[in-house]
């Protein structure tokens, strides 16, 4: 080409004839290294060239240029790092090499269009990898110059391509605030994607695109007249309208093109905010406005901030055109950071970081000749207490700055992370504590059985970093504490109840001696010494009693008791905890000084391990004809499967007319059940005919009185 400076100037309208020399130079030396390599389809992807023309369209400064024109894709292993430094300073030499970072990005996926985090951290993981956020700018002029020639590649290139446009690059642009790329990626994509829609809305738009630019040039000169008369500055200008925005509100609204309200707009900006209402007033006054469209941001601003008066009004031929008002201060709020439009449109957070770069971005591509301190101070910022890095199969995962590989692993799942024992990065073995950069990919090591080092839980040592991979191993070890308590706790009650010679532990009454809720309390209570052995002994050792002679009770009027003891039916008994008799069991009754008579069944393992000296306290015993009592027996049922077992076995019960004092049911990982139940009943052979019918139910194991 022919690269005289004054071909260059017009190429690159604005800068100074230093700055030429520079792009010309820099134009030269691609060209020189291009003619040298042999021609190949590799070679015929857009020149830097082009992608710096994109450019020019933001006004971006002479660094981004130069940068653009030397990344052209010919010439990337052919230029040094130190020659461009040499030749064209180090601030182009480093934004360089992030540009040719972006070129080479290969991450996407389809599959990541069905999964909004990941291509939002694939987004996130973009801007933290550059160290100058006009790296990312540059990236957006590729992918634009990619798109303009998209049509000659493959149907299915062309289909990634665009996707890959619409869920990364036109996010990244509108983020950014650089709206004139976004709508461009937004459109070519669009046309790729969905055609019959795309060439619809343009024909549709087309075919009247002259009235429509006429519509609004006549509102707009009626507009400014009505403002002139009333001595009110304002910037009055047509907002035009995009064909992805267009159809994605046809389908978000389901309305035909013809339908919507915002294909004519216009947009008025006033010095203060007093003015806004003045200019509503006086647009309402002169055309008829559609009160459902009308908005006030102004008094009720959106959550991120935004403000303006949004309304809708209909011109003298009927069409209908949408006007936003705004202040300066409020246009600047809106287009300059913190409540950036693409806020609201993606529902992002606020991040103060992330808005010092777009001010300093905007600033930077609408001022070049006050840029020194922009450019000194333009690293980047957004993201940089993150690391993004890549599972085997491809996953992103965003960690906190000075993650590991263990931090990585629990960030996958629990399980991996109490297994792991060693890491690969990018291939190679490195220590858990090794510090990840972003982009490197990770596979964990794990060992079948494994389980947490209690040195990961130490700071000095660096293996974790994250608070929820701490909390986590945190977490595994108190587990393993209260395991660890609850089995020191059956031994302790298993070798005391063998030193005091108690086959059968009471286990109800002494959940109620040590007002523990259930088994597992009562041995972690055990196991770290809430309960000392000195109490568990006391309250499992047999009284020693002392004889009592039998006396006969006088009362006026002597009551008869449901059990006859030695022949009297009118003595005072309490029934047994341990092994609850129900009439029609054989019993046997103890005496003692403390607890007086108590009735045991004979068969009752208390009874049988009582030593020879106590078994002179019992006495013989049997139920009286004479009264009915009821007696609250405690069975266990085990079940194949939970499913309707409590309901079936409270029907059957209710049908034999026994009620159910107590139940709980317990179940387990493959479904089956344990159904504990305290059930009314008034004898033996009630009983037996229940825990026989229960029995016979489809989905019961088995079903016993519990002894």
């Amino acid at each position: 080409m022919n690269n005289t400076i004054a071909h260059i100037q017009s190429l690159f309208p604005g800068f100074s004839p230093e700055d030429c020399a520079l792009i010309n130079q820099a134009l030269t030396s691609v060209e020189t290294i291009a003619a040298q390599l042999p021609a190949s389809p590799a070679m015929q992807r857009p020149k830097g060239i082009d992608v710096a023309t994109v450019l020019m369209s933001v006004h971006i400064d002479l660094e981004s240029i130069l940068t653009a024109i030397l990344s052209d894709p010919r010439v990337v292993e052919h230029m040094t790092e130190t020659v461009v430094s040499t030749q064209f300073g180090p601030a182009v030499s480093a934004l360089l090499k992030d540009v040719h970072w972006l070129n080479k990005v290969n991450i996407y996926s389809q599959d990541m269009a069905n999964h909004p985090n990941q291509t939002e951290i694939l987004r996130r993981m973009l801007l933290a990898m550059t160290h100058d956020v006009r790296a990312v700018l540059i990236k957006l002029a590729y992918r634009i110059q990619r798109l303009r020639n998209l049509e000659l590649e493959e149907a299915e290139i062309r289909l990634f391509i665009a996707q890959e446009t619409l869920d990364i690059y036109a996010p990244l642009a509108n983020r950014l605030g650089i709206h004139q790329f976004k709508w461009e990626l937004e459109d070519l994509a669009f046309r790729y994607l969905d055609p019959d829609s795309y060439f619809s809305i343009a024909k549709a738009l087309n075919d009247k695109r002259e009235q429509r630019e006429a519509s609004i040039e006549n509102f707009l000169l009626t507009l400014r007249e009505k403002l002139a008369n009333e001595n009110i500055q304002a910037k009055v200008y047509g907002r035009p309208k995009h064909i992805f925005s267009i159809g994605t509100k046809m389908r978000r609204k389901r309305l035909a093109i013809d339908e919507l309200y915002d294909l004519l707009a216009v947009r008025v900006i006033v010095d203060e905010a007093a003015l806004c209402y003045t200019v509503l007033g006086l647009a309402h006054s002169t055309w008829q406005y559609i009160p459902k469209e009308f908005d006030d941001y102004i008094a009720n601003p959106k959550e991120n901030g935004y403000q303006s008066l949004h309304t809708v009004v209909i011109d003298d031929v009927g069409n209908r055109i949408e006007i936003q008002i705004r202040s300066k201060a409020m246009h600047e709020f809106a287009e300059l950071g913190v409540a950036a439009h693409w806020r609201y449109k993606e529902g992002r957070k606020f991040n103060r970081a992330t808005e010092k770069n777009i001010a300093s971005l905007r600033q930077l591509l609408e001022d070049r000749e006050n840029n020194d301190n922009l450019i000194e101070n333009f690293h980047t910022e957004l993201f940089s207490d993150r690391v993004f890095v890549l599972t085997p199969a491809g996953k992103l995962v965003d960690l906190i700055k000075g993650s590991t590989p263990l931090d990585f692993a629990y960030a996958i799942h629990t399980e991996i992370g109490h297994s792991c024992r060693g890491a690969k990065v990018n291939g190679q073995i490195k220590p858990l504590s090794y510090t990840l950069n972003s982009g490197e990919q990770i596979e964990i090591i794990t060992l079948k059985h494994g389980k947490p080092n209690h040195n990961w839980l130490d700071p000095n040592l660096g293996y974790l970093k994250t608070p929820r991979a701490i909390a986590k191993v945190k977490s595994w070890f108190k587990q393993q504490k209260h395991t660890e308590n609850i089995s020191i706790g059956k031994q302790l009650l298993d070798k005391e109840s063998r030193r005091l010679g108690i086959k059968h532990v009471d286990m109800p009454d002494l959940l109620k001696h040590f007002k523990q809720p259930d088994g597992e309390h009562l041995y972690q209570a055990l196991g770290c010494g809430d309960i000392t052995i000195r109490q568990l002994a006391a309250a499992l050792k047999i009284p020693e009693l002392e004889t009592v002679p039998i006396r006969r009770v006088n009362l006026q009027s002597p009551a008869k008791s449901a059990v006859i003891v030695a022949g009297l039916d009118n003595v005072l008994t309490t029934l047994a905890h341990c092994c609850l008799p129900v009439t029609g069991d054989k019993i046997i009754a103890f005496i003692s000084h403390k607890r007086g008579i108590t009735i045991h069944r004979q068969n009752c393992e208390n009874i049988l391990q009582l030593p020879a000296d106590q078994q002179t306290q019992l006495i013989s015993a049997e139920w009286s004809t004479h009264q009915t009592i009821r007696h609250n027996v405690p069975i266990i049922i085990y079940a194949f499967n939970a499913h309707n077992i409590l309901s079936d076995v409270s029907q059957l019960l209710a049908a034999a007319k026994v009620y159910i004092s107590d139940a709980s049911l317990k179940t387990h990982e493959d479904l089956s059940a344990i159904l504990n139940l305290s059930i009314v009943v008034e004898n033996t052979e009630q009983l037996s005919l229940v825990l026989s019918r229960i029995n016979q139910l489809p989905n019961i194991l088995e079903v016993k009185r519990k002894s």
